[in-house]
């Protein structure tokens, strides 16, 4: 009989190491978390920032965090679910919502740190890469480094979209013009245009009048909720452009309106020392008895 070798036995479970729970569930790259939030040693006690870009089906999210020992402290966060506040009902999910995202958060942390005069970003939005300067008398820019968690960091991608508005924001975030749309590869430089026009979802515009042209049934169904909010294919582009004005005007969070709502109780009133007793007095005075 050919000899088995024992891989698995008795000395090999007694050294096995389970990995990390978030590990385990596939939700965190550690080799990539280690060095995004160690810092230098001897900038003692001072966090290193990341801008966490996350994308899901239904929605965009980006924060602004450093690692504390208990974990993660978020100092500002946005999300593509607002955007319908700011004018955009509908595409909460496409490139042109991750720019404004990104732009919505840096706008946001800047206005929380009391920078947003002195860092306002780039003055027009033209597609070109754009890099914030350290004021020469001021409060240098705020640093972030992009953490993309586990998704695929290809040209083109979304997570680049958010990174890019929080750029254009007034944040410093460490990047190349190699990842976003619009980068040639063989040339080895960035069509400005190209990447101007997803910014604003031309991209999307296009889509749709074809669609619309080739088939308005099937343009009623995929582009419903533009349809409902009677957005056309050319009003895409114009719409974005008030949502970029709307954020700068005002990027804070909105408050929440309480509701007054009226609390319905299954059980009885728990009642003081005193009712107690006048409780016990009008018992017995409906017995005909006297305390005493």
């Amino acid at each position: 009989m050919p000899f088995i070798k024992v891989i698995k036995n008795k000395s090999y479970f007694k050294r096995y190491q389970t990995k990390f729970r978030r590990r385990r569930e596939g939700k965190t790259d550690y080799q990539a978390r280690k060095r995004l939030i160690t810092q230098d040693k001897n900038k003692y006690n001072s966090p290193k920032y990341r801008l966490i870009v996350r994308i899901s089906n239904a929605n965009i999210t980006c924060q602004i965090a450093y690692a504390k020992i208990e974990g993660d402290h978020i100092m500002a966060a946005a999300y593509s679910h607002e955007l319908p506040k700011f004018g955009m009902p509908c595409g909460l999910t496409n490139y042109a919502a991750a720019y404004a995202t990104g732009l919505l958060l840096a706008r946001r942390l800047l206005t929380k740190l009391n920078l947003a005069d002195k860092y306002k970003g780039a003055a027009a939005i033209d597609g070109t890469d754009y890099h914030v300067e350290e004021l020469a008398d001021g409060p240098r820019p705020f640093r972030a480094f992009l953490d993309v968690g586990l998704h695929r960091t290809t040209t083109g991608s979304k997570v680049f979209a958010a990174m890019k508005g929080a750029c254009d924001g007034g944040l410093d975030i460490p990047h190349s013009e190699t990842r976003f749309v619009g980068y040639d590869k063989e040339a080895k430089s960035l069509k400005a245009e190209v990447l101007k026009k997803h910014i604003f979802a031309g991209h999307v515009a296009d889509w749709m009048k074809q669609v619309r042209d080739d088939n308005k049934a099937q343009y009623e169904k995929q582009f419903g909720e533009y349809v409902k909010n009677k957005i056309k294919p050319e009003d895409v582009e114009a719409k974005w452009v008030a949502v970029h004005k709307a954020i700068r005007a005002n990027p804070g969070v909105a408050k929440k309106v309480e509701k007054k709502v009226e609390k319905k109780r299954f059980t009885s009133k728990k009642l003081t020392h005193e009712e107690k007793k006048k409780r016990v007095l009008a018992k017995l005075a409906s017995l005909g008895q006297t305390a005493h």
